[in-house]
């Protein structure tokens, strides 16, 4: 509170448990600053509906941090896709599979930053799961949520559509299903968790005469891109293997968090935007308490 009455601080970059992300931001946005929170931007679709609204009121950005957007590997992928979609050269795209399976994802980070205050133990955020969620269901929608809503927000993105549900099945954390459809086409997303040092991220879009591969790096290993592979078959089949460049997707979205504040640009990775993951979310979930409610 003290941080916040200070007119010199013009922005505010929130890392904190879940719980407390949102009314943080909240607190932020109410006192007129440009904030930049960790994902997701609350625990469910109604919190970050508030969020955004406050920010609208403020007239202040609000940034959410899915940083994949600012992947260099995954940029070059979306311009590819983009340009093979309008000029229709290896034909529609017939089907999508996204893969997430996480593994160690800290990468033996150093240099963080500690203090000596201690946490007060009696102040209460705001839920991490809605109120209809069972209770045997509560922690893993949070922990679905907080993972994976990368992957839906990753495609949304890369395809410039909100998808529908159409399938899930979420009653085992280690291993789980959903099928979205996009309209055009269908995808599914395959989602689980293993205990061993490894990190298997990837999405695949296959093309009547072609693909498009994507394989992501663990989230936190820095200076590591997105690998791209590129199928396209004809009279000369060719394949393109895009690297990238020693580059880190969450230095770049800082360094746009500034940028876009002091040139005024719309962010990639808004509030507004990232309020369709938790009504996504929960979209699916309400699929699984009507198909699978209870765990086996």
């Amino acid at each position: 509170t003290e941080l916040l009455k200070d007119p010199n601080v013009e922005a505010v970059v929130v890392i904190t448990p879940r719980q407390f992300t949102g009314p943080v931001a909240y607190d932020c946005l109410m006192s007129g600053k440009h904030v930049l929170t960790e994902k997701p931007m609350a625990g469910t679709f109604e919190q970050g509906k508030r969020l955004v609204e406050t920010a609208k009121k403020q007239k202040v950005k609000y940034v959410v941090g899915y940083m994949k957007r600012y992947d260099e590997g995954v940029l070059e992928a979306k311009n590819y896709l983009t340009s093979l979609i309008k000029d229709g050269d290896l034909g529609p795209i017939l089907f999508v599979r996204a893969h997430c399976f996480m593994g160690d994802s800290f990468c033996n980070p150093s240099g963080q930053i500690s203090t000596d205050e201690e946490m007060v133990e009696h102040i209460k955020g705001w839920p991490i799961y809605p109120q209809w969620i069972p209770k045997i269901y509560e922690m893993d929608f949070a922990g679905y949520l907080n993972t994976y809503s990368h992957d839906t927000n990753l495609l949304r993105f890369l395809f410039d559509k909100n998808p529908k549900p159409e399938y899930v099945n979420f009653t085992r954390m280690d291993g789980r299903l959903a099928v979205l459809n996009f309209g055009d086409f269908l995808c599914s997303l395959e989602t689980g968790r293993s205990d061993y040092h490894y990190w298997d991220e990837n999405i695949q879009i296959y093309f009547k005469k072609g693909h498009i591969s994507i394989k992501l790096p663990a989230p936190l290993l820095e200076n590591a891109v997105a690998k791209v592979e590129i199928y396209m078959s004809g009279k000369k089949p060719e394949e393109r293997v895009f690297s990238g460049n020693w580059t880190w997707a969450f230095k770049a979205q800082a360094e746009a968090f500034v940028s876009d504040i002091l040139q005024g640009n719309q962010s990639r990775n808004e509030g507004m935007d990232a309020l369709d993951d938790l009504r996504l979310c929960e979209e699916m979930w309400k699929m699984q308490m009507q198909f699978h409610p209870h765990k086996g």
